[in-house]
């Protein structure tokens, strides 16, 4: 009778072991294989684990917005599979019905989503620096603060007149958490990249380096905006400086005064003392006073060959410009523009 009853606790105590190595192994499953992400399933979440955030941080994150279902089981696994103590930072996509498997394999791995940086009608450092970054981990103020650093920019071969020029607006693809340090590399091996050894040469034919004609390519860009005439302007420029005349555009006095909001240059702005008056000072200026894109760079290196040395906005108000070769038809051009500009009583 002992041995029966025996045999019955026995049998109880199979049962409910096997019951709960069942149960284990189906909740373990589910920790494993089963989906954990509860976003929509139309969407993908871009999760951004910054620099400093531990497991915590992230695990708050996940949680917060509504991605991870069940918090317990992503960090038990989490811990199993080292990841706790290995947070990786970037960007991350994390998909819909991602499985903690998934998921913690995705964040270990560091497999980053790459963001696009794209920077254009760029006026001085501070707004480069504000679009550059709009959409990283860096501040504007730690890329600005290398930037306006002297001794940084050197290793690059610029200074701070020049340093725009190695910014060739485009969109380039970078991580998210890349630091300020590193975009800077990235940015001067695409400046590398651009000026290739043709387009050397056809800047050497023109007499200048390649900073210069980024320089000759921003007061290219600022005069108009009309890139099928940016070649001619930039002739009239080329013709000038061959002449040692004075380049006397006024987007240089306009940055010289820093007043962008300046509608007309009058002659008392003309008195400006400050290298960036063309108007004072014959050749280029220090460095470019815009980021000059690639249409207005290659518009310099395919300048027009021509007798043009003086342009003058056309009064129909187009954006288009009337060329002239000698003075008298250059003033003839300027009356008929400043007649219209008083008729239409802009001042």
């Amino acid at each position: 009778m002992l041995s029966e009853k025996r045999k019955n606790i026995y049998l109880v105590l199979v049962i409910a072991f096997s019951v709960m190595a069942i149960s284990l192994s189906f909740y373990f499953y589910q920790i494993f294989f089963s989906p954990n992400v509860l976003i929509e399933s139309d969407q993908n979440y871009m999760l951004k684990i910054g620099s400093n955030d531990t497991f915590k941080t992230v695990s708050n994150k996940l949680y917060d917005n509504h991605v991870v279902n069940d918090l317990v089981s992503f960090g038990f696994l989490a811990k199993v599979m080292d990841y706790q103590e290995n947070v990786k930072p970037g960007l991350y996509t994390i998909e819909p019905k991602m499985t903690n498997l998934e998921l913690v394999r995705l964040l270990r791995s560091g497999r980053q989503t790459p963001i696009r940086v794209t920077f254009n009608n760029v006026r001085t450092k501070e707004d480069l620096a504000e679009k550059i970054t709009a959409n990283m981990e860096i501040s504007k103020d730690q890329f600005l603060d290398l930037i306006q650093d002297s001794v940084y920019i050197r290793k690059f071969d610029f200074d701070e007149e020049t340093i725009m020029s190695m910014f060739i607006p485009n969109t380039y693809e970078v991580w998210w958490n890349t630091s300020a340090e590193a975009l800077f590399d990235r940015m001067h091996r695409e400046y590398e990249s651009f000026w290739t050894e043709e387009k050397k040469q056809k800047a050497r034919l023109l007499g200048l380096t390649p900073k210069e004609v980024s320089t000759l390519a921003s007061i290219v860009q600022a005069e108009s905006q009309k890139s099928d005439e940016r070649p001619r302007i930039a002739g009239v420029y080329l013709n000038r400086l061959r002449l040692n005349m004075p380049l006397q555009a006024d987007p240089t006095l306009v940055f010289a005064l820093g007043d962008f909001e300046l509608k007309r240059v009058l002659n008392v702005h003309k008195e400006t003392d400050s290298p960036y008056n063309t108007y004072k000072y014959a050749g280029l200026p220090p460095g470019p006073i815009n980021l000059p894109d690639i249409n207005s760079l290659n518009a310099v290196l395919n300048a027009e060959d021509h007798k043009f040395l003086y342009f003058c906005a056309k009064e129909d108000f187009s954006g288009y410009h009337s060329f002239a070769t000698n003075l008298a038809q250059h003033n003839a051009n300027a009356r008929r523009y400043q007649a219209a500009l008083n008729a239409a009583k802009i001042y």
